[in-house]
């Protein structure tokens, strides 16, 4: 990090000048060599006991290949309630203010013996366990402090480039007695705010809950544990999101030889002259694993997400395990049925059809495969309680005029959507979106299909982008929905970064450093391919550092190796064959390929 902290010391005219004194392949070649970051360590194990930086602090991590915080954060939970339980130590769990840590209530009267207790549990060895002082502003760790005690295990992956501990940590929090006066009951007494009150009454109601009473990080669902809890504790908030929502991918892999075939034959067929540039450019159908990288973004901070569909050219990447039944490859075949023109090379036209996938919740998220989710985020951040969806406004402003074949396809979409919205709402349309994930409603969605039949139909026709198509989830559904009372402005922290930008280097070594946004972005729309390599090679470094646990969504590496041999089309039809098959004429390894 030295090169780069000299790098951002110079004057900005500076460093750019330095940067454009080279030929454009070459400038981010410069600068990733700046802001290369710190070589990995060699792996470890999992199980081994390695040294790692946990807040500040250098801790003994056990090494695990597929941990999420969520997980981490009911071990630590699961650790503490099970020595209360064994103990015969009175509690109750809270909800406090932080939705990444787990809190108990325990009188301080038994704070001795909690602290006997959980230093004297075999279970908890190899566990953190701190006193300290618990406030409004968290766990401050104290020899002497009286009102919280801190547990938690530390977990890394094999690399130690990420550390789960004290931030998913459960703490004890020692509450007390207050004495009613002139007859009032008595009540107890929070050392700390949590998001239902610090002050209860001493008579008590327990019932047990599941996680997501405690956390709204946590998934809703009835199975697994369940938590004693007061009453005051166990029912939902006002705000708090309690309906399903999925997430959408549309993906593609234009390196898949069998694709290129029928692109190309889609192409000749029409007259490449007709098409713009851009559309076809190769940048935009290329694949560097981000799918893999941006649904272990899914699967450890939005662990609250129900379902994941993964729409597919009838491809499927080497390294899908597509056995859990979280998720769901839906072909394209499937969405346009007797719609729209296949194959198709139009992302428009793909998500024209998206409210088609079958069991698709009425509220869900649209990604494309270059968006990730950066740190814990909440459905609030999506969507409120009663439904409303969020749609997040851009900075930058929609040209004027109407759409033409000079324009990006992705303006004159854009010109397009104005239009519509003109026409039906007598309001026009000047900010473009946020490129970050979609918040959408499925109810919406065939609504403008109702309204604009032959708009969106002739968008589905479209083989690639054309100067006529509707961008309906990026756009048209926000506006469409806002005007209709279904959504408002919103605002999440974010991040955009352009993979042919001589920036983006220093972007990533930031955001990787601060890990501040909730979602980010990282795009390519219209590279040079003599920089191709370049930029995989940035991703190559980043990516897996960023996300370092496995998703329930990857076959082991040596499957996927074997795997890669295959096309992604190969692939695909492999596992539809495998899925026809009689039970008793299925291969037991599913990550065999059939070749029939």
């Amino acid at each position: 990090m030295i090169a780069l902290r000299f790098y951002r010391l110079l004057p900005k005219s500076h460093r750019l000048r330095m940067i454009e004194a080279l030929p454009p392949h070459r400038q981010l070649w410069l600068v990733r060599r700046l802001t290369r970051q710190r070589s990995l360590r060699a792996a470890a194990r999992p199980g081994a006991l390695v040294k790692a930086r946990d807040a500040g602090r250098t801790v003994r991590a056990r090494v695990a290949v597929d941990m999420t915080p969520a997980a981490a954060w009911k071990r630590n939970l699961d650790a503490v309630t099970a020595v209360l339980d064994g103990a015969g130590i009175d509690y109750f769990c809270v909800r406090p203010m932080s939705n990444a840590h787990s809190a108990v209530a325990v009188h301080r009267r038994d704070r001795e013996r909690t602290l006997a207790a959980l230093t004297a549990d075999a279970g908890l060895s190899g566990a953190e366990i701190r006193t300290g002082e618990v406030s409004d502003a968290g766990f401050r760790q104290h020899r002497l402090g009286k009102t919280g005690i801190q547990v938690y295990f530390c977990v890394t992956d094999p690399h130690a480039t990420t550390v789960l501990g004290s931030g998913s940590a459960c703490e004890i929090e020692f509450w007390r007695t207050a004495r009613g006066v002139d007859g009032a009951p008595d009540s107890i007494k929070a050392p700390r705010g949590n998001r239902v009150a610090a002050t209860l009454p001493a008579a008590a109601e327990y019932r047990q809950v599941p996680p997501i009473a405690l956390s709204e990080l946590m998934p809703a669902t009835e199975d697994g544990p369940r938590y004693r809890t007061r009453s005051e504790f166990a029912e939902a908030p006002a705000e708090s999101v309690r309906f399903p929502i999925d997430v959408v991918y549309t993906w593609v892999d234009g390196n898949d030889p069998d694709w290129v075939q029928r692109k190309n034959a889609a192409l000749a067929a029409m007259g490449q002259q007709q098409i713009n540039t851009i559309a076809t450019n190769q940048s935009r159908f290329i694949s560097r694993d981000e799918l893999k990288y941006s649904l272990r973004s899914i699967a450890t901070f939005a662990p609250w997400v129900r379902r994941i569909f993964l729409v597919t050219d009838d491809q499927v990447p080497p390294w899908l395990d597509d056995s859990d039944p979280r998720l769901t490859v839906v072909p394209h075949r499937e969405l346009f049925g007797d719609t729209g023109v296949l194959p198709t090379f139009n992302s428009h036209a793909i998500e024209s059809r998206l409210h088609r996938i079958p069991g698709l919740a009425e509220h869900f998220i649209y990604f494309n495969d270059d968006m990730f989710v950066g740190r814990p985020v909440p459905p609030t951040a999506f969507f409120h309680a009663n439904g409303i969806a969020k749609f997040f406004q851009s900075t930058a402003q929609l040209e004027a005029g109407p759409a033409t074949v000079f324009d990006a396809p992705v303006t004159a979409a854009g010109k397009n959507n104005r239009e519509f919205i003109r026409k039906f709402f007598e309001r026009t349309v000047t900010q473009k979106m946020q490129h970050v994930p979609y918040p959408l409603q499925k109810s919406v969605l065939e609504e403008i299909e109702k309204w604009l039949p032959e708009e969106v139909g002739e968008t589905a026709r479209h083989q690639f982008r054309h100067p006529d198509d509707l961008s309906i989830p990026s756009s048209l559904q926000h506006y469409w929905a806002y005007l209709t009372q279904r959504a408002v402005p919103g605002s999440i922290k974010y991040t955009y970064a352009d993979l042919a930008h001589a920036s983006t280097p220093v972007q990533l070594a930031f955001l990787l450093a601060r890990r501040h946004c909730d979602v980010f972005c990282l795009n390519d729309t219209d590279s040079a391919a003599v920089a191709l390599t370049e930029q995989a090679a940035m991703l190559a470094d980043f990516l897996p550092q960023y996300f370092p646990f496995r998703s329930p969504f990857e076959l082991p590496d040596e499957v996927a190796e074997e795997r890669a041999r295959f096309s992604a089309t190969e692939l695909a039809r492999a596992a539809q064959a495998e899925r026809t098959r009689l039970p008793e004429q299925r291969v037991p390894d599913a990550g065999v390929l059939i070749q029939d």
